[in-house]
């Protein structure tokens, strides 16, 4: 008995100093401001073609007024319809709607292509990972939130408020605004995300993609509207009810 009591006496203190230890504090963002340049209000898609973006045409096409993203093998890398062009701060509006699979798509933007995806692939076109983006994702619907695509992973969005808002299987009406270190987002109207990088060097001009994620089954996403906004006009979210 004497020998028990002597062991749990000896493992007080370490439980203790256990409970004590605290992680880094976490880093508070900065404020980054809006950059400045030319307003201007262009749509990224004319309802007809692919115009002005690029990625693998059998897994993209329009129909019906609408970009259509459809796999029907496997897709080992999430890959992405990416505009020509790059781009900053914007207003981004657009409605998308999940038809086939329970998995989430998204937006990303502040990046890059990035061929080698995981560092593991030697010949992109082969591995169909020449399409693959490495920075910022607006994730919908399943799985919302932000994610840092190559880089930090999951950003710590919760995606509850926009879980309520958001519809599983039909269109969804999303607006992101990305200005400065600032990236907000309003799905159906009511506002869902607000969130600034604490680490703004990781910022970079880029395109804009919409993603057809990796998986193993049949996927299919559907996409309308695509109104982009440079340089925003007014610093709030418009489509907010």
């Amino acid at each position: 008995m004497r020998t028990l009591v002597a062991v749990l006496f000896a493992l007080v203190p370490v439980a203790v100093v256990g409970q004590d230890k605290k992680g880094p504090p976490k880093k508070e963002a900065p404020i980054v401001k809006p950059r400045e340049g030319k307003n201007e209000t262009i749509k990224l898609f004319d309802g007809k073609t692919l115009d002005g973006w690029e990625g693998y045409t059998d897994l993209w096409s329009v129909k019906e007024g609408v970009i259509v993203a459809k796999n029907t093998e496997p897709l080992k890398y999430s890959t992405y319809l990416l505009t020509k062009k790059k781009y900053t701060d914007f207003r981004l509006t657009f409605a998308s709607k999940l038809v086939t699979s329970e998995m989430h798509s998204g937006v990303c933007f502040w990046g890059e292509v990035y061929p080698k995806a995981d560092g593991k692939v030697k010949d992109p076109k082969k591995e169909r990972s020449e399409y693959t983006y490495k920075g910022h994702l607006v994730m919908f619907p399943s799985g919302y939130g932000l994610y840092d695509l190559f880089g930090r992973n999951g950003l710590g969005v919760d995606g509850g408020p926009a879980k309520k808002v958001g519809k599983q299987h039909d269109w969804n009406d999303i607006e992101i605004l990305a200005q400065g270190n600032r990236i907000r987002v309003a799905i159906n109207g009511a506002a869902v995300v607000d969130w600034r990088d604490p680490l703004p060097d990781r910022i970079k001009e880029g395109p804009i993609g919409l993603q057809l994620h990796s998986n193993t089954v049949p996927q299919e996403l559907h996409w309308k509207g695509l109104v982009l906004e440079t340089f925003p006009k007014e610093d709030k979210l418009l489509t907010v009810k």
